[in-house]
């Protein structure tokens, strides 16, 4: 399969939940599409909650969402690290902005509550963050995935399958 020129983001920091780095990460290049792992830069292989490295391939200050037509952000404690640094806040938010895919995932959401990109969408994540979803104007729903035009969200990693499909679907159209 010839590789697409659409090319997607995952964010990482320590911490990640190992399942939504990872299968989107080798799904997305079964599908053909490009795939660059951007960390915080604070260092080139974060660990996920289990130990399993993952080595960047970008850093934040080098990303560009112009460069992009999407972005996963996966769970684990990571988003609580990413949402942190205001350049990766302006990195998610800047995609949305421009309606590429924004993917977000588990514990995911908390960024798109310090991007302030919930609100007025329909979003999901995992149970324990949608207080701070519901609080910042997002409407949860308690579904495997949930499409708001660019914005993707998903429960946890039984969802993944749904969430990866509805993913390279907006990006590919």
């Amino acid at each position: 399969m010839a590789q697409s020129t659409r090319r997607v983001a995952i964010l990482v920091e320590d911490q990640y939940q190992v399942l939504e780095v990872w299968y989107p990460l080798l799904r997305l290049k079964e599908a053909g599409l490009s795939v660059t792992v951007v960390g915080t830069g604070t260092k080139d292989v974060y660990p996920s909650k289990e130990g399993y490295p993952v080595k960047v391939d970008l850093s934040i200050a080098e990303a560009k969402a112009s460069d992009f037509d999407g972005v996963i952000i996966p769970g684990g404690w990571a988003p609580d690290f990413l949402r942190r640094y205001p350049p990766v806040v302006d990195f998610v938010k800047k995609l949305y902005e421009e309606k590429k895919a924004v993917a977000a995932i588990c514990h995911g959401g908390w960024l798109l509550v310090s991007a302030d990109i919930a609100r007025g969408n329909k979003v999901t994540c995992f149970y324990a963050i949608k207080d701070d979803l519901i609080a910042s104007g997002g409407e949860y729903i308690d579904e495997e995935v949930v499409v708001d035009k660019n914005l993707i969200t998903s429960r946890k990693p039984d969802d993944l399958p749904r969430f990866v499909e509805e993913i390279i679907k907006y990006i590919e159209k």
